[in-house]
């Protein structure tokens, strides 16, 4: 026989039931970690904000001797003395256009400081394979005579004038002053290395020569009677609104692609550089010698307020070139690589 509920037993047994709903969400709840929900996953125990491994790759890169690599010489010093730079980038100094001409375009290079008309010419050759990121030299040309005779632009009408880089920025910058002063009645002889030319100024067989610094310095360090006549970065500013520009850098597309992290660190501790070696001349003049970018401190040092060493990138780098190449291109198409740079050329990171 069933035993009938009354309303007290029923509401007896409803707090029972509900008691026992309490104690087992209580114990679930102590089973959760803090602040969680029951739709939250535990998360694994960290040691500190998460973050994309660092980009180890060394950066292959290369350097003119002379002024388009001086720039670099602080950061040479911090990679081989074990500072900042230490076991990011392999860097090699060499000697001739030709030689760090060989080396982009087989490929063995990621970056490079080179002259400003040859990276053009690397960028056609390559199929755009490298950019150009920064400029690193502006003018450093000068004619030194050994006499009087020349103390303005007009003063070369008729004289026969020795100079050096034929086919590169030295001599498309020199003709185009000339032609702006109407000058077509300089002869000028070009000497394949400026070392033959130094050192024909020195021991008297020419009076009249057009030379870079530092070999202007290392001239005159050698021949008391040997003088700067003219200085053939004031006198572009006289003919053109632009800078002459020599020196430039040039980037991979490969490593901008791949590896642009390291790229980007590497064009800041460039910066970097450059701005040392041209507010610590002392240091950075030793600093130099030791790369062997130039053959001794004492002849950096002097010739490093006539080098024009910059870093200029972004916007402005865009601007100086492209006035500078359209020089360039209707002076020589084939100085450019045939033709005019587009916006395509550059690497603004």
């Amino acid at each position: 026989m069933k035993q009938k509920l009354t309303t007290g037993m029923k509401l007896k047994k409803i707090a029972l039931v509900l008691l026992a709903a309490l104690i087992a969400a209580a114990m679930l709840a102590s089973c959760k970690p803090a602040g969680g929900n029951d739709t939250e996953k535990t998360a694994a125990p960290v040691d500190g904000p998460t973050s994309e491994p660092e980009d180890d790759y060394v950066l292959k890169v290369g350097a003119l001797s002379g002024p388009t690599g001086m720039g670099m010489a602080k950061l040479i010093s911090d990679t081989k003395e074990g500072g900042a730079s230490a076991g990011k980038y392999d860097i090699t100094i060499y000697s001739s256009p030709d030689e760090i001409r060989a080396a982009l375009i087989s490929g063995s290079l990621d970056v490079a400081a080179l002259p400003v008309n040859l990276a053009a010419v690397i960028n056609n050759k390559t199929g755009g394979k490298y950019k150009v990121a920064a400029v690193n030299t502006l003018g450093v040309l000068y004619v030194l005579e050994a006499g009087n005779t020349v103390n303005s632009i007009a003063d070369l009408a008729g004289k026969k004038l020795y100079a050096t880089g034929q086919a590169s920025t030295p001599e498309y910058i020199l003709n185009y002053i000339l032609q702006k002063n109407g000058l077509d009645n300089v002869e000028v002889e070009y000497k394949t290395e400026h070392s033959e030319l130094a050192t024909l100024l020195v021991s008297g067989q020419v009076t009249l020569g057009m030379l870079p610094e530092p070999m202007v310095t290392n001239v005159l360090s050698k021949n008391a009677d040997v003088r700067i006549a003219l200085n053939l970065t004031e006198e572009w500013k006289k003919v053109s609104s632009g800078e002459a520009v020599q020196g430039c850098v040039s980037v991979s597309t490969d490593v901008i692609a791949n590896h642009k992290s390291v790229l980007d660190r590497f064009l800041d501790d460039y910066k970097a550089s450059v701005n040392f070696v041209n507010e610590h001349q002392d240091e950075a003049a030793q600093m130099i010698a030791d790369a062997g970018i130039v053959a001794a401190a004492p002849v950096a040092k002097k010739a490093l307020p006539n080098c024009n060493i910059v870093f200029i990138d972004g916007d402005n780098m865009v601007s100086i070139l492209s006035e500078f190449y359209g020089v360039l291109f209707a002076a020589n198409p084939a100085s450019v690589g045939g033709s005019m740079p587009g916006n395509d050329l550059y690497y603004l990171k």
